[in-house]
């Protein structure tokens, strides 16, 4: 089980390093010439998507790290750090990567299936992350573990989603078509959150040894 473990972290955080790498690229200069905002040519000109766009990929691509390294023990076990990474994930959810997603929803036009996919998603998102900063400030550890763990799989829904759109893309036909696009909605973040209560439900939290200067 823990060699399936190391896998299945490994395997994140290549996902997680190549998205957010790919992203700051493929954003950096802010030319607005990507293939995705040429296809979003009707929403930019509205003046309110590319804020948004911005405001969602850049936060998301930081807290996506941010997050994962939360999860390192040696991270788990500094208690500073983890509360100065913690801060930066919450902030990054709550004032830049969800209001962007809610922004960039109303532009999907891909019907209305997959805009209450994104619209859900979103808001347990930010329900998730705020009942987490919640919890550790009444101190209910066993509770933040977890909510933090449901708010990092919605989260991670952006590595999910253009992975089954890279698989669908590179094997099968296409992630244009309307009924492979509402599969896919939902089978970024559905299935992450399973995982999550099923994780939540047969592990117990363990909290931190503290150390030196973290006490």
């Amino acid at each position: 089980m823990k060699v399936l473990g190391w896998l299945l972290r490994f395997f994140a955080f290549f996902w997680v390093l190549i998205l957010s790498g790919g992203t700051f690229l493929q954003y950096y200069d802010f030319k607005n010439q990507s293939t995705f905002l040429t296809i979003k040519a009707a929403a930019v000109k509205t003046g309110w998507y590319l804020p948004a766009f911005y405001f969602h990929i850049i936060a998301s691509s930081i807290i996506l790290l941010v997050g994962f390294m939360q999860f390192s023990p040696y991270v788990y076990h500094k208690r500073n750090l983890h509360k100065l990474l913690g801060k930066v994930y919450v902030f990054g959810v709550l004032f830049f990567a969800a209001p962007g997603a809610y922004g960039m929803t109303f532009f999907i036009n891909r019907g209305p299936w997959v805009f209450v996919s994104f619209l859900v998603q979103n808001t347990l998102w930010v329900l998730f992350t705020l009942w987490a900063w919640q919890a550790i400030k009444n101190k209910k550890m066993d509770e933040h573990v977890f909510m933090m763990r449901r708010s990092y799989a919605l989260a991670f829904a952006a590595v999910t989603l253009r992975l089954y759109i890279f698989i669908l893309t590179k094997y099968g036909n296409g992630a244009h078509f309307a009924n492979n696009y509402i599969i896919i909605a939902y089978l970024s973040w559905l299935p992450n959150l399973i995982f999550v209560e099923l994780l939540n439900r047969f592990t117990k939290y363990q909290p931190p040894i503290l150390k030196g200067g973290d006490q």
